[in-house]
């Protein structure tokens, strides 16, 4: 027989329809809030979803309607309603939802529908994950909320900070169902005249401007100057500065046009307590996705990403999450595995040199040794490369250029090869 999440706020509605159910031969589930049935569904996966509407913490067409965003809407789901409520349930069946009853419920309409429901062939689209799934994320509702009121006014919206799996969540957030979506960056053939005519009403995307190469960097040239006439919109990325494109032989013009309207990500180092819901929200789309094994975070893994330093910020995260997935070897991602996992991640850099010896120094002394380990760090760090060191340590070049001859560093050949 079937397993069967009930969701109502009731009690009495709660064990009536329990009694009921596990008389017909059915495991049930009872959660009296929306909380308690997104734990229910992460864990149990049930087979039907019995839902009512109104609750106290977040409502069931919400719900419903979270569940689809994330791609989670793989069980048939029946809401529940009273008179005052049908047109919401009806509503909801535009959603997602496979039916409703209406309360009171009678016997014979509560067994009929269950039987139906569980005949149901759910089959989802299983659609991309987006910033909607991360409804209870208040830095992700107002990146959200950024990325359209920016959206809105151009054709051409930079996401900054950002590449890879995350740049795309943020722009599949501002795509509509059913209309084109062309990934430049997957693609080394020429862009042409026809394949922006079928984009039309869609959106260009890149996960990193610098992975691009010449002839990809010829069709975003190609496609900015034909954005307007066939109504396609261009969502890119970039995880370095702009001004490394040009360094890189990027066209100036092409680079300038790119910037003009951007999005920075925020950055989750500074907002640790949302990482569990992320990484949760994330580990459960692979799942549905069938991309990692069934995989649920327990509650010391989940603490463990919470207090980790996430240094390459969100890729970082969201890398880790899938690589946790496919490499945990019970179902449920414990803390061992996470430690075992960022301990491997640490990058492989020397160790500095004790500080305590400085102490014995004078302040002059002291501090020009701590300069020097400093801009030893950087250097090594960046290879070399001088405009990145400058970037990094917040100097203009020629004053970059005068401190590191005061300390007696030299630039060499090896960071002459990297400037060129």
């Amino acid at each position: 027989m079937a397993q069967i999440l009930v969701v109502d706020d009731e009690m009495g509605i709660r064990e009536l329809l329990s009694e009921i159910l596990a008389d017909e031969g059915h495991s049930v589930m009872l959660a009296e809030n929306a909380a308690a049935a997104r734990r229910s569904r992460a864990e149990k996966r049930p087979d039907l979803v019995l839902l009512d509407i109104w609750m106290p913490d977040t409502d069931g067409i919400s719900l419903l309607k979270e569940w689809s965003a994330a791609g989670l809407l793989t069980m048939p789901v029946v809401m529940m309603s009273g008179h005052g409520t049908i047109d919401s349930a009806v509503e909801a069946t535009r959603v997602g939802a496979v039916d409703f009853l209406e309360k009171p419920i009678a016997l014979q309409k509560l067994l009929a529908t269950v039987k139906k429901a569980l005949k149901h062939d759910v089959s989802p689209l299983k659609p991309p994950l987006t910033l909607d799934a991360f409804s209870r994320s208040p830095l992700l509702k107002d990146l959200k909320k950024r990325l359209e009121q920016a959206a809105a006014k151009t054709s051409v919206l930079l996401l900054k900070s950002a590449s890879g799996n995350i740049a795309e969540i943020c722009a599949r957030t501002l795509h509509t169902p059913k209309t084109p979506w062309l990934d430049l960056s997957a693609s080394s053939a020429p862009l042409t005249q026809e394949m922006l005519e079928n984009s039309a009403g869609g959106i260009l995307f890149v996960s990193d401007l610098a992975l691009l190469g010449k002839l990809q960097q010829k069709n975003l040239s190609f496609a900015l100057e034909r954005l307007e006439k066939y109504h396609v919109q261009l969502i890119a990325a970039t995880s370095r500065p702009l001004s490394t494109l040009v360094e890189a032989g990027w066209d100036p013009a092409l680079v300038a046009r790119l910037g003009e309207v951007w999005v920075a990500l925020p950055l989750i180092s500074g907002h640790a307590d949302d990482v569990p819901e992320i990484a949760t929200l994330v580990l459960a789309h692979l799942v549905e996705r069938n991309e990692v094994p069934a995989r649920t975070f327990s509650s010391g893994a989940l603490n463990a990403l919470r207090l980790h330093r996430w240094q390459g910020e969100w890729v970082e995260l969201l890398a880790a999450v899938k690589n946790l997935a496919l490499a945990a070897l019970d179902e449920a991602i414990g803390l061992e595995d996470v430690e075992n996992l960022l301990r491997r991640d640490q990058p492989d850099v020397a160790s500095p040199p004790p500080a305590l010896p400085m102490f014995e120094q004078p302040l002059r002394e002291a501090r020009e040794a701590f300069e020097r380990l400093y801009f030893e760090h950087h250097l090594k760090l960046e290879r070399g490369n001088m405009t990145r060191v400058a970037e990094r340590t917040g100097l203009e070049r020629t004053h970059l250029y005068r401190k590191l001859k005061q300390l007696g560093l030299t630039l060499g050949r090896r960071g002459e090869d990297a400037e060129q």
